[in-house]
């Protein structure tokens, strides 16, 4: 067995012996909402298209209230991802075909939804030569054909540096280009092994250097790892200084006992804290709670960053 010990851990991760689970605080039980007559109408269209969503997949607490304001996120790549994060649930392994038609049927089940934002995401490709780089801009490209007022956001892994992979999903010119850096540098390559910390820094200011002005570039912090407080806020300060914009900030829940292991639950005091320290550096957005997920209230989020305004109504093809 290994073991994977961040410095100042109270609890350890030992691959392949389980452990005492801990009792979520009260702050994380959270009960699902009245389903709207959004949300009802998308679950009937996904249910008729045998489609699946990201938000459906990893049960995402918020899926009642995204679908409500008609957003969806959508992983695209395959089910294999070339990379392990110690947090992550997706699959390591070789993956299994490239599926060049898959940003047609993302975009038109995007068009079946009329959704007014979508997220895509993906796995890691490391054994294409563009890292998937002309999928993420393709699949914007074909929602943009099919629905030009829905708001795209791409979630996009770090292309492992290449320059060239990134310019290719610039082009596509997303509303948001996403890329998330997850956790605090002193941890980092205890959770994410395959990247790096100040390279995940250099990608965002390089996007936010190619992007026009009315596109936002975005990352991501997970608590609950081993960070402090002050690390939290250290990485924060890193991230505005590469010119990103929007930041969402999230608990992070052990998959299993073969993931990292959880080493605290942050409080819902801390995540105020975090909102109002990231208002005073000037981020246009910060998201900042114990449910939320990187692609919670993405539309929300792109409005206040002043790169898309929502539509008034998107007709669904079911509608």
């Amino acid at each position: 067995m290994s073991s994977i010990i961040p410095e100042g851990a109270t609890r350890l991760t030992v691959v392949g012996a389980p452990q005492i689970a801990q009792r979520k605080p009260s702050w994380l039980k959270h009960a699902a909402p009245l389903a709207g007559p959004n949300y009802r109408e998308l679950k009937e269209t996904m249910r008729g298209l045998s489609l699946n969503t990201v938000c459906e997949q990893a049960r995402c607490p918020n899926i009642h209230e995204c679908w409500e304001d008609r957003e969806a996120s959508f992983l695209i790549g395959g089910e294999d991802c070339t990379r392990r994060c110690g947090f992550c649930n997706i699959a390591t392994g070789k993956p299994k075909g490239y599926d060049i038609d898959e940003p047609r049927r993302v975009a038109e089940a995007v068009e079946a939804m009329g959704l007014n934002f979508a997220v895509v995401t993906g796995v890691a490709r490391d054994d294409l030569p563009d890292g998937g780089a002309w999928l993420y801009a393709e699949t914007c490209r074909q929602i943009r054909a099919r629905l030009p007022r829905c708001g795209v956001e791409l979630l996009v892994p770090d292309f492992g540096g290449k320059p060239g992979s990134l310019r290719v999903v610039i082009e596509s010119q997303p509303e948001v280009l996403s890329h998330n850096l997850e956790t605090v540098r002193r941890i980092f390559r205890h959770t994410r092994p395959a990247f790096s910390y100040d390279g995940s820094l250099r990608m965002l200011a390089q996007a936010r250097e190619a992007l026009p002005a009315d596109c936002a570039t975005k990352s991501n912090l997970i608590l609950g790892m081993g960070e402090t407080e002050e690390e939290v806020v250290e990485a924060m300060h890193d991230l505005r200084a590469v010119g990103v914009s929007i930041l969402t900030i999230g608990q992070y829940l052990q998959p299993t006992h073969t993931h990292l292991a959880l080493q605290r639950f942050a409080p819902p005091e801390e995540f105020a804290r975090h909102a109002a320290i990231g208002a005073q550096l000037g981020f246009d957005h910060v998201e900042s709670g114990p449910l939320t997920r990187s692609s919670y209230r993405a539309g929300r989020q792109a409005t206040d960053a002043g790169v898309w305004s929502r539509p008034v109504h998107v007709a669904s093809a079911t509608g």
